[in-house]
């Protein structure tokens, strides 16, 4: 008897399911995520939890440890600088290729009053759904699915070290995006793609100088490692 392959969109709920609970922030570096916690929670097998957890594996949101359970992956900063750089490529991609309508633009405009007013409202998830959103309109106009993807998960993997860095960017990026947005109108493409790339450094630096002064701070050292 031929055994009976787990249904895709079970192990597609599951995954979904246990990807918002990570990107909502409702776990820290060292608590525990094991089949039979998320099988109970869920209220399904542990089959399709296993799938789920070995996509969020490779997509390099966890790591799993056999017999003990899965945990949120740590990035070291070699790492976030390594995401960052290929992010900025991919944006500044972006800059060049999206194809712009009215509507995009539209879209846009609308998506810059949401950030402004989330972040004067200090909603903190909200806006940082905005800014995730925004970028990804951007992505999107350039009709390359790959490329989407590709972005969608290194912003993914950047989260987790930036979830608990709301501060350091949220004041100055919607000014940066508009900036974004006034070039691409403009058709300056150049301007676009060099305020993407500076937007993106931006936060790459003080995301970086971030962890190692906590780093530092945690150690005690009185010299800083380097990346």
């Amino acid at each position: 008897m031929k055994k009976l392959k787990i249904p895709r969109n079970l192990t597609t709920l599951a995954y979904h399911s246990i990807k918002d609970y990570i990107l909502e922030g409702r776990l820290d570096e060292n608590s525990r995520l094991t089949e039979e916690f998320l099988s109970s929670q869920l209220g399904i097998s542990k089959s399709p939890i296993r799938e789920a957890l070995n996509r969020l594996e490779t997509e390099g949101l966890i790591r799993i440890e056999p017999r003990k359970g899965a945990y949120l992956r740590k990035l070291s900063r070699r790492e976030v600088a390594e995401l960052y750089d290929l992010r900025e490529a991919l944006e500044a991609h972006v800059m060049r290729t999206a194809k712009l309508t009215p509507a995009v633009f539209s879209d846009l405009r609308s998506s810059l009053k949401r950030q402004r007013v989330l972040l004067k409202a200090n909603d903190r998830a909200g806006y940082i759904e905005e800014d995730v959103h925004f970028h990804a309109q951007l992505a999107q106009a350039t009709g390359n699915a790959h490329l989407c993807a590709a972005l969608e998960n290194v912003q993914n993997q950047i989260w987790l070290s930036r979830r608990n860095t709301y501060d350091l960017s949220s004041s100055t990026a919607p000014d940066h995006h508009e900036s974004i947005v006034e070039a691409l109108d403009a058709n300056d493409r150049v301007t676009a793609e060099c305020v993407m790339r500076g937007h993106i450094q931006n936060v790459k630096g003080r995301l970086l100088e971030f962890l190692v002064t906590n780093q530092y701070a945690e150690a005690g050292r009185l010299t800083m490692p380097e990346i």
